[in-house]
């Protein structure tokens, strides 16, 4: 890449920027992610049912194809989707490991954080949807900056 673009161009991009101007947006098909997510922690017994994964889905779904690319990255590394969907994303370990959202107290965490080597994401329970939505922006757009949110 630097052989056909002159250095100080690609410094301007974070590595999450690079991919997605290489690869291009992902088409990201929402029934089959939905379909194959795995719910754990609070969301355990309620699964998708739950008052929080359903904003969680509500909100993605609003999402234009920039912002669930970077939702992707931010939860699993990469913003593909594996060519069988996603029932055959992998874990850092080569293993299938399906997204996962898993709940977690507010007094644990305030913002939604991510564990890419899991597929999984630590969504706090919210207690309204317009806070889940801003605190969800902001763990995505930050998390392409290089910084992290305690």
């Amino acid at each position: 890449l630097a052989h056909n673009l002159p250095e100080p161009l690609l410094t301007i991009f974070d590595f999450q920027e690079l991919e997605l101007l290489m690869c291009g947006l992902p088409e990201i098909d929402m029934q089959d992610w939905q379909d194959n997510t795995e719910y754990s922690g609070e969301y355990d017994r309620d699964g998708p049912n739950h008052e929080v994964c359903v904003w969680f889905w509500e909100i993605v779904s609003e999402y234009d194809h920039e912002m669930r690319a970077r939702l992707m990255q931010f939860v699993t590394g990469t913003s593909g989707v594996p060519a069988r969907g996603f029932g055959s994303l992998q874990g850092n370990d080569g293993n299938v490991r399906k997204f996962t959202i898993h709940g977690v107290s507010l007094e644990t965490c305030v913002y939604p954080r991510s564990h890419t080597c899991f597929n999984r994401i630590d969504l706090p329970l919210y207690e309204d949807r317009d806070d889940l939505e801003e605190k969800l922006k902001i763990a995505i757009t930050m998390a392409s900056t290089g910084f992290d949110i305690e």
